[in-house]
């Protein structure tokens, strides 16, 4: 059985005062795509959002099981289109699989709508003119002796502008190296090593990749920010910079059903960052209940009030290897020898053995370290409140970055401890 690997690099890093999108290997930068999404049927990009958000909450959910107490942060939205990708060379009970494991009903969604519904989407994530940066894209790198049918070569180009290259994975050293550069370069230096290991019986990689950039709407003083406390648990605690803004008006929540308290922080342009805090010990109940309509409750409960806040400054970063983790979500045979992915080579004699996924989170005063320096201020007048709310982040917390145009959950963390990179 031959091999194809997954490999799928995401970074989410904040602030830059630059305003652009990269175009080069963004799917949607065809033309013909572009009028045939605009012109054609998609699926409707609020349902095709609350899909996305109940597969990475799922994913979320298994993640934590396996990660109890530790850092997590992955781009939900990232692993997603690597595995849409997937399978348009997948065939029979493997492409139900991996579409359901997506959480597709297709007795609802016909598959060819699903991927009308991400090229849209990654389309007007892409759209030129937000301040918000946002760079995504899709290559396969095919083993040079290697036969690949043309009709999924053309799909995934078509669809996802899919960039396809020659290696030579006998010579592996040379072919990590390749597709490393390619991944760094892609994500700004943040993913330096997406691939440490490839074996030789490797015919395919797969990998996409998913930078964000963003700046606070309202940036944190940077002489506001001093060492605190943060309670990792009852009994243990690490000193960790922590961000200060007083009489901060911006949407908050406080939901007495589920025992936490939403703090909505807007990016400069059509993005948002929502954190949430649970109370002392409710961590787990809170987990217990992401799904799609918690966080349209969240949303739509969410309203203008003036807070004094802390939240701490953090750069986390994980790697995962999913191929432990999907089967959880129904995604089986891909990984088996009963793996039908005969839409790749016409024949049945490919499986996935690695499913890689890097992420890296900074979070500060502007968004990110770098930028800090040049970052011009410009505040809100404020009215004067006797006693603002005071929201505290001193504990783990979870933090949700979403484009408000599509509602889409570009990435998801939970910080247990911010000291941890």
């Amino acid at each position: 059985m031959m091999v194809l690997l997954v490999a799928l690099g995401f970074l989410m890093a904040g602030i830059c005062p630059d305003v652009s999108c990269q175009q080069d290997g963004t799917p949607g930068s065809n033309t013909e795509l572009q009028e045939g999404q605009i012109n054609g049927t998609q699926v409707d990009s609020l349902a095709l959002a609350s899909t996305n958000t109940d597969f990475a909450f799922s994913l979320y959910k298994e993640l934590a099981l396996k990660n109890p107490d530790e850092n997590i942060v992955f781009s939900p939205l990232s692993i997603s289109a690597a595995l849409a990708v997937l399978s348009l060379g997948a065939s029979n009970n493997t492409l139900q699989e991996i579409l359901e494991g997506l959480k597709f009903n297709l007795t609802e969604t016909p598959e060819a709508d699903i991927h009308r519904g991400f090229g849209h989407l990654f389309l007007t994530l892409s759209q030129p003119g937000n301040q918000v940066q946002i760079s995504t894209g899709n290559a396969m790198f095919i083993e040079k002796h290697q036969q690949i049918l043309a009709e999924f070569k053309e799909k995934a180009r078509a669809l996802y502008q899919v960039e396809a290259s020659s290696v030579d994975f006998q010579q592996a050293h040379e072919a990590k190296k390749l597709i490393n550069d390619y991944v760094r370069n892609q994500t700004q230096e943040k993913i330096k090593e997406l691939i440490s290991d490839l074996d030789k019986d490797t015919v395919m990689v797969l990998v996409n990749y998913f930078y964000f950039k963003g700046q606070w709407e309202m940036p944190f003083p940077l002489g506001d920010t001093l060492k605190s406390m943060f309670h990792l648990n009852n009994t243990k605690s690490v000193e960790v910079p922590v961000m200060n803004i007083e009489e901060l008006i911006t949407p908050y929540f406080r939901d007495e059903e589920l025992s936490c308290t939403l703090v909505e922080l807007k990016y400069r342009g059509n993005a948002s960052a929502l954190f949430i805090l649970p109370d002392e010990g409710r961590m787990q109940q809170v987990e217990a209940n992401l799904k799609p309509e918690t966080l349209r409750k969240w949303r739509d409960s969410l309203s203008s009030s003036i807070i004094e806040l802390s939240l701490p400054k953090f750069s986390i970063s994980t790697d995962y290897k999913l191929e432990g983790i999907l089967p959880q979500l129904g995604i089986r045979e891909v990984f088996s020898t009963h793996a039908d992915l005969s839409g790749i080579t016409g024949t049945k004699d490919l499986s996935v053995s690695q499913v890689v996924h890097k992420a890296v989170l900074d979070v500060a005063e502007t968004g990110t370290e770098a930028a800090a320096a040049t970052e011009v201020v410009i505040k809100k007048k404020m009215f004067p409140i006797m006693n603002p709310l005071k929201v505290n982040f001193n504990r783990p917390f979870l933090m949700i970055i979403s484009d408000r145009n599509t509602q889409s959950s570009l990435f998801l963390a939970k910080v247990t401890n911010p000291k941890e990179n």
